[in-house]
């Protein structure tokens, strides 16, 4: 019980401490509309008044400074602001006590900084939220109340309920107007983790993270910031190797879904176990991962044209505004997979002969790519290529429609106090959502696959997409359609959970900040 009361005591005069410190730095910018700029010499004259005397702090910031150097060695590091904010009760430790926690300059954060450091960061931090107070204060009344929540994320492609809203705003309403101030919104987010409200939505994410070895999913977007300091490309790069790792693990499946989607009939009744026999049969157990190296070698090109050409669909569409509603992510994302697909469909004709070809018909990719042109002239290199460009748009409209559908049922449903789902829905999200594209624009892809490879089966005709839609419906009926799709949902769940365990080694080897 004394424990108890000691910490709530403790908590009490934390809050205090803020509070005052807000009272006293809002007190030159009250008014609604006033700018950023008026915090700054507020911020200067604190910095003054925390470095004054002999160097002993005299300001808030100094003595919370103080409070946090358990060890009194004149510096804060990641360690002490993890312990003394878990203690205190201020911010998210765990999730984002090291981000961004030095101000500009060449502060080490292992090394932690001096009082000096931390007063400059907390200057600079006050001066950002400001200016996210306001922007999001749309009617300019000093006060953020529910409707005004809901607006902002709205704008940010996500519809939330009164319910919710008030939810959110519970958690930083202090004084129970059920409206949030400047000095409460200061509060709450100084020593906070998150960096704008945007970063509440950063667990909603529909992250392309989740690799099943299709190339149709929308891109994903970066914050300003994480552009700002190279964050993006590291998120590349980790995407990159977790796809690489996840469709090297699930080789196999995809290779048979391929042949099946090639050689299986009514007549044969070509099944998994027989088509697995039937490939090891003719090529040993390596011969299961046929096609896989160029399967991996075009994911780095792919993901960066596509995020090269989303970003300026993007601005094309909104401007400078740097989230997307769903429909206009489900736009830029169609035009800028389109534009991908475009310059690297060669590389799809390839993988599908190289997964195809028996033993010893090629000596490698460059001998595949140079008998197709010898043999079958440029524009074999484009086979498919239209109903390829088609099954984006089914894919990437169906899974970001399920994925808004299950993640706004579970806000509405079972979120209490956190924005943060956790990784098992997000997850299950996910592999749902892609599971559904995949059924909506699989048709398309089996003709894609078929067209690619006609040439190289003998004996069978070069049909144009609308002829070979007809021809398999005739033969096998719509069921044909949806040959090799077994081993397709087979691969689903071991391919995300490869890729999601991947890319979060590879963030913490790149350095990757989490949120």
């Amino acid at each position: 019980m004394r424990n108890s009361c000691v910490e709530r005591r403790r908590r009490r005069n934390f809050w205090s401490r803020r509070r005052r410190l807000a009272i006293s730095t809002s007190s030159k910018c009250q008014s609604p509309a006033g700018s950023a700029e008026a915090a700054v010499p507020v911020a200067a004259e604190l910095a003054l008044q925390g470095l004054g005397g002999e160097g002993e702090p005299q300001s808030p910031w100094g003595r919370l400074f103080e409070e946090l150097d358990s060890n009194k060695d004149g510096r804060v590091d990641v360690h002490e602001l993890r312990q003394g904010l878990a203690r205190l009760g201020g911010g998210d430790p765990d999730r984002g006590a090291q981000q961004g926690i030095s101000p500009e300059g060449d502060t080490d954060p292992e090394s932690g900084f001096n009082l000096e450091e931390f007063t400059r960061y907390l200057q600079e931090r006050e001066q950002r939220l400001l200016l996210m107070f306001h922007s999001l204060d749309r009617n300019q009344d000093g006060h953020i109340d529910v409707s005004e929540i809901q607006q902002s994320f709205r704008a940010l492609g996500i519809s939330i309920s009164l319910e919710q809203a008030e939810k959110i705003l519970h958690s930083m309403d202090r004084d129970g107007t059920m409206t949030i101030d400047w000095q409460e919104w200061r509060d709450h987010f100084l020593l906070h983790s998150l960096e704008n409200v945007e970063d509440v939505l950063y667990f909603w994410k529909h992250s392309t993270v989740l690799d099943i070895g299709e190339c149709l999913t929308v891109p994903d977007e970066f914050s300003k910031q994480e552009k700002l300091t190279g964050m993006w490309w590291k998120q590349l790069v980790a995407g990159a190797v977790a796809g690489a790792v996840s469709r090297t693990g699930t080789a196999p499946l995809d290779r048979l879904k391929v042949f099946m989607q090639v050689h299986a009939s009514k007549t044969n009744r070509l099944n998994i176990l027989g088509g697995l026999r039937s490939m090891i049969q003719e090529g040993g157990i390596l011969s299961l991962w046929r096609g896989n190296g160029i399967n991996v070698l075009k994911i780095a090109p792919e993901s960066a044209i596509k995020f090269m050409a989303y970003e300026q669909i993007k601005h094309a569409i909104r401007g400078r505004q740097e989230t997307l509603q769903v429909q206009e992510r489900f736009v830029a994302g169609s035009l800028a997979g389109a534009t991908a697909q475009t310059i690297i469909y060669p590389m799809e004709v390839l993988k599908t002969r190289l997964t195809l070809r028996r033993t010893g018909q090629y000596k490698g990719l460059l001998d595949c790519a140079l008998r197709i042109l010898e043999q079958e002239g440029p524009r074999a290199f484009y086979r498919g290529y239209l109903p390829n460009v088609l099954g984006i748009i089914p894919y990437a409209g169906i899974d970001l429609a399920v994925y808004e559908t299950l993640k706004n049922h579970w806000l509405q449903q079972y979120s209490q106090e956190s924005a943060n789902p956790g990784i098992l829905v997000l997850l299950a999200c996910g592999t749902i959502s892609s599971t559904c594209g995949q059924i909506a624009s699989y048709p398309l892809a089996l003709v894609r696959t078929r067209m690619q490879a006609q040439a190289s089966i003998e004996g069978s005709p070069q049909l144009s997409m609308m002829s070979l839609l007809r021809h398999i419906l005739s033969q096998e009926g719509v069921w044909g359609l949806y040959r090799g799709i077994a081993p397709n949902f087979m691969k689903v769940i071991p391919a995300v959970s490869i890729s999601y365990v991947v890319y979060e080694n590879m963030k913490q080897a790149l350095g990757v900040t989490s949120r």
